[in-house]
């Protein structure tokens, strides 16, 4: 779809960062550009139109003044949310309700702020261009005329809305989906794997689960016990979730609890400078890997998944990239059928 309309390369952004924070999620695609050595800015939605606002909060969450961090830890106390949290203590060090208020509380604000702390982590030179999102939100279920969110696409699918979808993204893009719905191989949300994650919780020790990435305070014990009186997602989120801990930090623990990533796993992330994993390009994209090679003879391009682990001698590397494949063959099994395993090793870069 990417490559139909318009984009050069795709590469893919790993596991460990893909079901991460914000923030790793943001600081993972950062230090992924920024090892090409040939990229000069970064597009990402926002639902504000001013990036200086969202630059000068990038800066106090990557300085952390004195005055913020003891406000943080004064509404940290109170019980709520850290994401609650670290908003109202922004909102109240910024002292400035009317400029900042509905910008902390939406998700591509946040994401986007999270990608200028990490550029200004890495002093990078990339520059940041804000694409502001219009009409329809990041979680908006209903579509206006012909823009929808990616919530409202993934509903419409789930209910066999393919008369509306045509209507709400391109032609190539609508044809590929078509096809790969057809073949039963498009997997609409988590809840397709509700009963292994009920059952790999109800066999998990509460040692285990408090091993789990973003698993804290000793909320593996709530965890347990849920698990063990539901059967369902939904029913899961529903007696688990507090002002504490939000629905978005509970899902990515059962995510989590599904491919077994732990506290380990997230921080091992944090560490590395990931490799590149090349999914597709056409002749402008084969230029770029060449260049981006040549800019950095030390950048990890993996091309043949096989080749990779039979050669990589990065321990670090080859563990995140084997937390990949895992979750390749875990996502096949929501399909409706041709369930293959290991497609990393048999699926071929797509090249236009």
């Amino acid at each position: 779809m990417a490559l139909d309309n318009g984009i050069d390369l795709v590469v893919e952004l790993p596991l460990l960062y893909a079901i991460s924070s914000a923030e790793n999620f943001a600081e993972g695609g950062i230090k992924i550009l920024e090892a090409l050595k040939v990229v000069d800015y970064l597009a990402f939605g926002t639902e504000t139109d001013d990036i200086s606002i969202l630059s000068k909060i990038a800066d106090i969450l990557y300085h952390e003044p004195k005055e913020y961090k003891s406000l943080l830890a004064h509404e940290l106390e109170k019980g709520v949310s850290f994401p609650k949290a670290r908003q109202n203590a922004l909102l109240m060090y910024l002292n400035d309700l009317k400029n900042f208020s509905n910008i902390l509380s939406t998700p591509n604000n946040i994401l986007g702020i999270e990608y200028l702390k990490a550029l200004k982590k890495y002093k990078s030179k990339i520059q940041p261009i804000a694409i502001t999102r219009y009409q329809a939100d990041y979680h908006d279920n209903n579509y206006h005329g012909n823009i929808a969110s990616g919530t409202a696409i993934r509903n419409i699918i789930k209910n066999n809305g393919f008369d509306v979808l045509r209507n709400l993204i391109p032609d190539s893009s609508y044809s590929t989906l078509i096809q790969q719905i057809k073949h039963g191989h498009v997997v609409p949300d988590i809840s397709v794997f509700e009963k292994e994650i009920i059952y790999l919780l109800r066999k998990m020790s509460t040692e285990e689960i408090a091993n789990l990435a973003d698993v804290s305070e000793g909320l593996e014990f709530a965890i347990k016990t849920t698990a063990n009186s539901c059967n369902s997602i939904v029913e899961f989120l529903h007696i688990i979730q507090s002002k504490r801990y939000t629905n978005t930090r509970l899902q990515r623990i059962l995510l989590y609890a599904l491919l077994n990533i732990t506290k380990k796993d997230i921080l091992l992330s944090k560490k590395v400078t990931p490799y590149l994993r090349v999914l597709g390009f056409n002749e402008r994209g084969k230029f770029l890997i060449s260049e981006a090679s040549k800019a950095n003879p030390k950048l990890e391009i993996i091309t043949s998944v096989k080749k990779y682990m039979d050669h990589c001698s990065n321990k670090n590397l080859k563990l995140m990239l084997e937390k990949d494949i895992w979750a390749t063959n875990v996502y096949t099994i929501g399909y409706e059928y041709d369930s293959w395993s290991n497609l990393d090793y048999t699926k071929k870069i797509i090249t236009k």
